[in-house]
């Protein structure tokens, strides 16, 4: 009996779990799944919470709904990975050997990385809303807030989703023009960035979008402190910013366990073929999604289309043959903008996001670049598709690889 062992039962993990248990003769292959929770959060619904759109049910399940008949699950904190052995050490000295390993361990929020961010204001007039926790608190802060100086900081990159922090900027032009108070809130973007975003076509929209909604940007502000008591941010050039509420997206890492185990980098992401998704410590190692280093998006759509390249290398792999698998750093994110609708962009290593129609030439009926309330809807909509489709490594109507058939160069 061959042994395949996944660490992380996120969103890669679980997909894996239910492509390979699918692909794998359950007579010939044990498969075991290792996470050390059992509540699996849907992460793109946190940016919703905060504007009472949506709450906390809305946004869990037991990850018990999801594993596939024929898995082994173990709840347990893993300690660290021994690739030299092929084994893994789980808390309480727990020995894990197998044959084959898929990382999928994601990434972290880790505020005390910042000097001051984690500081006597932190979910007082300081939030995240990258974790439950801080979604649910600055909810209850926006109950009652009377206005005054919203800033959005980005403390460094990578970090998850990133058009997310966008989204929250937009969200919040929305949210306090509807409730009659939007001339009462200063909004200010504060990004390392250059500019809205990474590619210059989407940054180049996205960043009208923020001064149609008169939302101040600040680019290349790289943060150094949180100063708590007089409620300002600091950056490595001495530039200042103050706030009355301070929501923060904070320095994202790799799980402990990457480091423990010598296998990360200086944030703790796994080495990776940014192309196989193969581990660069180890031959009969995978990783997926957020916890690999691959250069695009931490972001639910790129695990996606990375799991069916992992599912054909792996296959590859274990039958002797070169990898057929070829991950083109294909992402995909809806964009809201605020009052019921969005914009869509879609792009890879190579290509940035263009304009166009998607994923139907022609008929769309998702529009790129284009604000439009049908893109809102397709975001609404794959609450749906992730619980029910995308967990369960079902197919879905998009390709793995990004196509230019419908966009417009």
């Amino acid at each position: 009996m061959k042994r395949l062992l996944i660490l992380g039962a996120g969103t890669g993990g679980t997909i894996m779990a239910n492509k390979m248990r699918k692909a794998l003769a359950r007579e010939d292959w044990d498969i075991t799944i290792v996470d050390q929770h059992k509540t699996h959060y849907y992460q793109p619904g946190f940016l919703f919470i905060p504007f009472g759109m949506y709450g906390k049910k809305d946004v869990i399940k037991p990850k018990s709904d999801f594993f596939p008949v024929g898995v082994n699950v173990i709840y347990s904190k893993i300690d660290k990975i021994e690739p030299d052995d092929n084994s893994v050490l789980l808390e309480g000295g727990v020995v894990l050997n197998y044959d084959y390993l898929i990382i999928a361990t994601g990434t972290r929020t880790a505020p005390e990385e910042v000097d001051g961010l984690k500081g006597d204001l932190w979910y007082k007039n300081i939030f995240d809303f990258y974790t439950i926790e801080g979604a649910l608190a600055l909810a209850d802060y926006f109950k009652t807030w009377k206005g005054g100086k919203l800033v959005i900081n980005i403390a460094e990159l990578p970090f998850k989703c990133p058009v997310a922090p966008l989204e929250f900027a937009f969200f919040a032009d929305a949210f306090f023009t509807e409730r009659g108070m939007r001339d009462k809130v200063d909004i200010t973007y504060v990004t390392p960035l250059p500019g809205a975003f990474t590619k210059p076509r989407a940054t180049k929209m996205l960043g009208e979008l923020l001064v149609q909604k008169n939302i101040t940007i600040i680019p290349d502000f790289n943060i150094m402190e949180v100063d708590n008591e007089n409620k300002k941010i600091v950056d490595y050039g001495g530039t200042e910013v103050e706030f009355d509420c301070l929501v923060s997206i904070p320095t994202n890492m790799g799980d402990p366990m990457i480091e423990r185990s010598g296998m990360g980098d200086d944030l703790g992401f796994v080495p990776t073929d940014k192309h196989t998704l193969q581990s660069k410590r180890a031959e009969n190692i995978f990783v997926i999604g957020d916890a690999a280093d691959v250069p695009t998006s931490k972001a639910g759509s790129v695990v996606h289309f990375e799991a069916d390249i992992l599912e054909e290398n792996l296959l590859c792999a274990i039958e002797n043959r070169p990898f057929t698998g070829h991950f083109d750093g294909h992402a995909n994110c809806y964009i809201e903008t605020g009052y019921g609708k969005g914009t869509l962009i879609d792009f890879n290593y190579d290509t940035e996001p263009l304009p166009g129609s998607f994923p139907f030439p022609g008929l769309g009926p998702f529009g790129l670049l284009k604000v439009s309330r049908m893109n809102h809807y397709g975001k609404l909509i794959f609450r749906w598709i992730y619980w029910h489709i995308l967990l369960k490594g079902k197919e879905m109507p998009i390709d793995s690889e990004m196509q230019m058939a419908g966009k417009k160069l």
